[in-house]
């Protein structure tokens, strides 16, 4: 991999990534309230089971405690955020302020995001900021980190070392383009990417084909995101009722043919098999799990798809 720094975040995930053993990172919604002990009791379940753990902003614009907030409750409980920051609720001062903060107090990792829009939330009227775009946002960290200046030029004093993150979705529309918008966020210094919950493999293969021939994952870190499906009623809102989302029918037919209490763990073992091409696939370096409100599954997950034990760096 082409993608040696000439700093040192401190960040698991990146030594993980760096050293070329198979990275496996998990996700954790903050509540709808003020419960210090909800987000603890999810952590517990991640610990040890995770390389390090999304912490989402806002997620589907829906408001909850914050990101940053809910990180540092996790480093408390012994696990590694990665710090989620959207586009749609800061402007470029917010953004920069909450990045120093969040470094001073121990994050280390940081995911570049747009963000649902808001119309899909649960405050529709709310003002989109939106004062810069993802891919701007991923170069205004990196020029942060390595050239230790504000987006207005000005010096930073000790400047902040994220090991910067961004999402990619290999489904949207169109296709083609897909490559391209990647190559577009590694050009603005992302230095790994999670992808959007893969269930259509075969255009995944094809996607990364694609990235391959381009040469781009020898630029950057790619995890496949995965999702595991809890339901049948799962899986067809995700196909009909999701943006972006690509969900064959094959897979709603294979949760169709089993037992309702199989279901559950036909969709695991659905995620095990994809985790398990992953780990033989080229240019596929880790997986996301993406586990929201199922954290105290992501131990028989990890046992089950054989991620089990994390490397453990000094």
């Amino acid at each position: 991999m082409s993608t040696e720094t000439k700093y040192s975040s401190g960040s698991n995930l990146e030594k993980v990534l760096k050293s070329g053993q198979f990275a496996f990172t998990g996700e954790l919604g903050p509540p709808r309230g003020t419960d210090v002990d909800e987000v603890r009791e999810k952590a517990r379940f991640l610990k040890g089971h995770v390389d390090s753990v999304n912490i989402t902003d806002n997620q589907t614009a829906v408001v909850r405690m914050s990101s940053w907030a809910a990180s540092l409750i996790a480093i408390d409980e012994g696990l590694e955020p990665n710090y989620q920051m959207v586009c749609r609720d800061r402007n470029r001062l917010a953004m920069q302020a909450d990045i120093l903060g969040g470094y001073a107090l121990g994050i280390r990792n940081m995911l570049c995001l747009s963000g649902d829009h808001q119309q899909f939330g649960d405050h529709p009227d709310a003002k989109g900021v939106f004062d810069i775009d993802s891919i701007q946002l991923i170069a205004l960290v990196k020029q942060m980190r390595d050239e230790g200046r504000f987006l207005s030029g000005n010096e930073i004093h000790k400047p902040p070392k994220m090991f910067i993150g961004a999402a990619s979705n290999p489904f949207a529309d169109p296709f083609e383009w897909r490559v391209h918008r990647l190559a577009k966020k590694i050009e603005a210094g992302a230095d790994f990417i999670q992808t959007q919950c893969i269930y259509n493999m075969p255009k995944f293969r094809e996607f990364i084909r694609l990235a391959n021939e381009e040469g781009l994952t020898e630029k950057v870190y790619i995890l496949g995101g995965v999702t595991p499906m809890k339901s049948v009623g799962m899986a067809r809102y995700m196909a009909t009722k999701v943006p972006g989302m690509d969900v064959p029918e094959e897979i709603i037919n294979r949760l169709k043919g089993v037992e309702k209490s199989k279901v559950a763990q036909e969709g695991i073992n659905i995620a095990c098999e994809q985790i398990e091409e992953f780990k033989a696939m080229k240019g596929v370096h880790g997986v996301h799990l993406m586990a929201i409100e199922w954290e105290h599954m992501v131990p028989q997950i990890a046992e089950q798809a054989k991620v089990l034990p994390r490397p453990v760096f000094d």
